[in-house]
């Protein structure tokens, strides 16, 4: 997390969310280029992925911007915007969480490939890391 806007919400979460939705997008192509003899309907679903992360990223860059343009006078609509977005991009990771363990299980090229299964679980660690600061962001809210 980078600390430049101190304890201050919501650039704080905003950032978490930058951040690892372009791992996530990333994470996406790793597991292409780990897995050389990856089933089609695997590389085909982790690009359909790595285009819903990207775009997801894109929403929350201009989320950031908006929020950096407003100065210290973010409105309740704006901010309660990003609460919503930053609980969007939470079940998003928690269904791409679910995707991964359902290649990691069901891909014949992952079960003969045990460095894909680690690189898949540190992926799935990754995004239950995420997971877990936004519920603290957001629960800090209530």
């Amino acid at each position: 997390m980078q600390y430049y806007y101190g304890n201050q919400m919501p650039l704080r979460v905003l950032d978490e969310a930058e951040f690892w939705k372009q791992q996530e997008a990333e994470h996406t192509v790793v597991m292409r280029e780990l897995v050389q003899n990856l089933e089609q309907e695997y590389v085909d679903a982790l690009k359909r992925w790595e285009d819903v992360l990207n775009t997801t990223h894109q929403h929350v860059v201009r989320f950031v911007e908006s929020v950096i343009r407003s100065g210290n006078q973010i409105s309740p609509q704006l901010y309660q915007q990003v609460l919503d977005l930053v609980s969007f991009c939470l079940q998003e990771s928690v269904a791409f969480i679910q995707f991964c363990r359902q290649v990691k299980s069901e891909s014949a090229a992952v079960s003969n490939n045990p460095t894909a299964k680690v690189v898949i679980d540190h992926i799935v660690d990754e995004s239950e890391y995420f997971i877990g600061i936004a519920q603290t962001i957001l629960y800090e809210q209530n």
